[in-house]
């Protein structure tokens, strides 16, 4: 006879063995695990599980772990394949470390397989502080590249996840921290469905992603972890997502305490459950028992939650014999080893954008006698760590990158001068004498995860994580000032997650580099990129802007006047900019039609030539532009990218595929149309302005014909 729970039974499939579960539950069993911090159940031999873990760009908080480049430097690389094979690294070792911690009985935070990440909000305002956890602030690379790392994060076994991919923080999230516990981000239906919602659309529709966070902030007056319309109506009927909802940390609580949406925990508690919140990130589900005798919920939609909370358990094979699980058996000694450090140095290379070179000042060579390394972001390992970040077993600053690679005749001078932040200029002067000793000084400023990032994680930031200026902070720019004064030839150096404005530099400073928050690997990309081992080729996924005078009010959630799809006036860099040490040039346009029919694909293609000195990567970027819309809608958007490497004087086809959607326009109640007109389209290495530089870029147009037509 077969002793075997029904709900152990692996013969059986996994919607049986969670009914029969949830069969021999109490009430209040069911409950506690409807929290982030399930309790054990003794009887039923399920150990305590901890829900919470975070790998943005490497295992977070869990000890030594590989550490990528920040999810914006990421989205810089403009390599989808890239993305993958980082987050196939990133699910290896997350499996690595939860079976060593599981065989050691620690049960903890940040040891579970259910990982909140990816953030795929549209970094929209560059004072957001979690925008460096953002793909940038277009819907169309945002959702490639989660799409990426979802699949590299869930894995290929047709029975088990390798770990639970989490598309966070749904829909409308991106600031400001201090209000978000209360605000309410309002958006027409146009914007919410032209840009806010797309990127979810996609991860769940075809990177199957098995569960969706829930923000803290309402939407047009609803709280998003209890929006019937977010959660029911669009996530599960309309996009037929099967996972689980889980909230934002405290989300729950903010439902009656700040919204005042409802006045009790039980009723915070129920209306999430009802509307789809599954899992709360929190305490106020234990209310649930309450709610249900008091006749604010069923059991029965209680049970409705729990079965999708157990089914991700099972698919993670959490109940099944670790010889069963294809991934049990990853052993612990892959963190951090040399074959992911290799990946985490090419990350960090490829997501470098050159942004100046202005007489082809870089690459330098490494025989210089003298070189001063100055900035307060110089030889600070944690400002490369950015946040949400794990512990790399060793991190290269970038003064330690560039001593490691110049020859041993040439002496590096590294001084701070000043702080990030304050106003102390003490330093000015030990500067100045290390820039009047060198041949090149490499300034290194920027920000750091101090001064942007989560409410209560950047306690430097004037505004809970946020910033209220989007200049360099402090003393900083009066120190490049100082230093520039010296007459010497100056490269600048930027760290940070977002958007700076740097006018000034950009007027005086010969050549300028973004590095964004470049990971372990960092000091290394950096001496590559400055003395040509490696040829710059990442490109800005955010605007970045002149100051804060071309922006709207923070708090306005209208796409109006933001990104680059919207933004009507002169960037300092435009989303998608990016020099190299070489030059590309496109020819010989092919669309496979002058005129289609509404719902039609269109294909685009074009030669693409290294017409340089050096072999180089290329980031060809394909635009699209409906010229007679009846509505509002974006100046342009991307609709294809694709990163090539061509030796000097090699070229190569690029083509692609401009799907009907990606022709639509959204009318006043959300509906995708396609119009007949022209469209045009351009196709180069940026965006189809003036300031795209040495990039260049060829032009066409088609026709679509017939009627306006929806499209699904």
């Amino acid at each position: 006879m077969n002793d075997t729970p029904v709900w152990l039974d692996m013969a059986l499939s996994f919607e049986e063995r969670a009914d029969d579960l949830i069969s021999q539950m109490t009430l209040e069993e069911k409950v506690s695990q409807m929290v982030h911090e399930s309790a054990g159940i003794e009887r039923l031999s399920i150990a305590d599980y901890d829900w919470w873990n975070e790998c943005l760009h490497g295992v977070a908080r869990a000890g030594i772990a590989t550490v990528f480049p920040q999810a914006v430097g990421l989205a810089a690389t403009w390599n989808t394949d890239l993305v993958a094979r980082v987050a196939t690294v990133i699910s290896d070792e997350a499996r690595a470390i939860h079976h060593e911690a599981d065989r050691n009985g620690d049960r903890g935070r940040f040891k579970g397989l259910t990982f909140w990440s990816p953030n795929i909000n549209i970094f929209r305002d560059p004072r957001w502080g979690r925008g460096q956890e953002t793909y940038g602030e277009d819907p169309y690379l945002t959702a490639r590249m989660g799409v990426e790392f979802v699949k590299g994060l869930q894995g290929d076994d047709l029975r088990y996840l390798k770990v639970a991919a989490c598309a966070k923080h749904y829909a409308v999230h991106s600031g400001p921290e201090p209000l978000r516990h209360k605000f309410d981000a309002v958006v027409d239906e146009r914007d919410l469905r032209e840009t806010y919602l797309p990127a979810f659309e996609v991860l769940v529709k075809e990177a199957k992603v098995e569960s969706v966070m829930g923000a803290y902030n309402r939407t047009n007056g609803q709280p998003c972890c209890a929006h019937e319309r977010l959660l029911q109506e669009i996530l599960r009927d309309e996009w037929g997502f099967a996972g689980h909802v889980v909230s934002d940390c405290g989300a729950i609580c903010d439902i009656f305490k700040y919204h005042k949406y409802v006045e009790t925990p039980e009723e915070a508690a129920a209306a999430a459950v009802k509307a789809g919140c599954d899992l709360n990130c929190g305490e106020i589900y234990q209310h649930l028992c309450n709610a249900v005798e008091m006749g604010l919920i069923s059991e029965e939609t209680v049970n409705r939650s729990l079965k999708r909370l157990l089914l991700t358990k099972f698919r993670l094979g959490m109940f099944d014999p670790p010889e069963a699980v294809p991934y049990a058996q990853i052993p612990i000694e892959v963190n951090d080893c040399p074959e992911h450090r290799a990946l985490a140095l090419e990350s960090a290379r490829q997501s470098i954008v050159l942004l100046k070179n202005e007489g082809s000042l870089l690459p330098m060579s490494k025989d210089l006698k003298c070189i001063a390394v100055i900035g307060p972001n110089a030889n600070d390992v944690d400002v490369l760590l950015g946040n949400y970040n794990g512990t790399p077993s060793e991190a290269v600053t970038p003064v330690e990158g560039i001593g490691q690679a110049v020859s041993e005749k040439t002496e590096v001078i590294c001084v701070k001068g000043c702080e990030l932040i304050g106003e102390d200029d003490s330093g000015f002067a030990e500067a100045v004498s290390a820039a009047e000793q060198a041949d090149v000084v490499v300034m290194v400023m920027g920000l750091s995860s101090l001064l942007e990032g989560e409410q209560g994680d950047a306690y430097n930031s004037d505004s809970s994580g946020d910033r209220v200026d989007i200049s360099l902070p402090g003393r900083q720019e009066d120190l490049l000032k100082a230093v520039c004064a010296t007459g010497k030839p100056v490269v600048l150096v930027l760290l940070g997650g977002s958007a700076i404005a740097i006018p000034w530099a950009d007027e005086n400073v010969p050549a300028i580099l973004m590095t964004w928050y470049g990971g372990e690997e960092a000091g290394t990309a950096l001496a590559d990129v400055l003395f040509g081992d490696y040829n710059p080729a990442g490109r800005l996924p955010v605007t970045f802007y002149r100051s804060l005078d071309q922006l709207p009010h923070f708090e306005d959630y209208s796409m109006r006047g933001r990104t680059y799809r919207y933004f009507e006036s002169e960037p300092l860099y435009p989303f998608g900019f990016g020099l190299s040490y070489t030059t590309f040039g496109y020819g010989n346009l092919k669309l496979s039609s002058e005129t289609i029919q509404p719902g039609e694909n269109l294909t685009v293609s074009a030669d693409v030539t290294n017409t340089g000195s050096r072999s180089g990567d290329e980031v060809v970027q394909l635009y699209v532009s409906d010229v007679e819309a009846s509505f509002t809608h974006p100046i342009r958007s991307l609709a294809g990218f694709a990163r090539i490497h061509l030796a000097a004087g090699e070229s190569q086809t690029a083509s692609f595929t401009i799907a009907p959607r990606q022709m639509c326009i959204f009318d006043d109640d959300g509906r995708r149309l396609i119009e007949p007109g022209e469209f045009k389209i351009s196709l180069g290495g940026g965006q189809p302005i003036a300031t795209t530089g040495e990039n260049t870029f060829i032009v066409g147009k088609f026709q679509v014909a017939g009627e306006i037509t929806e499209i699904e």
